[in-house]
């Protein structure tokens, strides 16, 4: 997972799968990692590979060098803004996570160094988040005349609560690791140099689990936070009934008989 000497200046998304795990990793650390149009088409691409690939089972976000990422170029971004309203392709499953297609898989970010704007708002759209303990975070948008129009200003209220959000949307202030895993905005801090493997140990223990369970359990988690706790608790009898006519419940069911780990194939 190292960058290759010949990546193009304005940077790639490169991606690659170990077993059941898809590594997508942002690769412009000469420019800290900001985002050239080319990489966000790119990095679109690379989610919609992760979602259709059926031997994905879990995603791996991460990025090369010492930061995640500075956030998008603005002034080679802003015309697209302008024009479609999104800095993703129209019809590619949005990293984001706003709008269809939306990924169905579970996703383990690793974040380190500078990450902001855009980078905390890829990072909120993950399900699970390990942070290096020398990341500086911001959302800076209001710095620049613009909002943050990725997600920060819902899933920052939805983690933190509205005072706590706020304190950071309003003001673009800087905040670290410790300040983010109170606000509830990573879900582990490491050491610095250490956060791409520990987010990858904990994908590749999500991919040891049944898949089509996993999706499910996931699924649910965000039905319940878009249209309220009834909506998930209504779907559960559908939901285990086509879980447990899949050969994983059965292979699940033999593992506990045989007092042994289970073997999922995804069926």
């Amino acid at each position: 997972m190292t960058a290759a000497a010949d990546a193009p200046p304005d940077g790639r998304i490169t991606s690659e799968r170990h077993e059941h795990v898809f590594a997508i990793g942002i690769d412009r650390p000469r420019k800290l990692n900001g985002f050239s149009p080319k990489m966000l088409v790119e990095l679109a691409e690379s989610f919609t590979q992760l979602e259709r690939d059926e031997a994905a089972w879990v995603g791996l976000l991460y990025a090369h060098g010492a930061n995640f990422t500075a956030g998008l170029e603005l002034d080679k971004v802003a015309p697209l803004m302008r024009e479609r309203g999104t800095v993703f392709p129209v019809g590619s499953v949005d990293p984001l996570s706003l709008r269809p297609p939306i990924r169905s898989k579970p996703l383990v970010c690793a974040v380190q160094g500078i990450c902001f704007t855009l980078g905390i708002e890829l990072m909120l759209a993950a399900d699970i988040v390990v942070a290096a303990d020398d990341c500086r975070f911001a959302q800076i948008e209001v710095k620049r005349g613009i909002m943050p129009a990725g997600g920060a200003t819902v899933r920052m209220v939805e983690r933190a609560g509205w005072g706590n959000a706020q304190r950071y949307l309003l003001t673009g202030d800087e905040f670290g690791a410790v300040e983010a895993l109170r606000l509830g905005f990573v879900q582990e801090v490491v050491p610095a140099g250490t956060e791409k493997a520990r987010a990858l140990q904990l994908a590749r223990l999500i991919a040891e689990q049944a898949p089509l369970a996993v999706r499910e359990s996931l699924a649910s988690s965000r039905l319940a936070v878009d249209h309220g706790p009834h909506a998930a608790i209504r779907e559960f009898n559908a939901q285990q009934a086509r879980l447990m006519a899949t050969e994983d419940a059965a292979e699940g069911v033999r593992s506990f008989v045989e007092r042994r780990q289970a073997r999922f194939s995804g069926r």
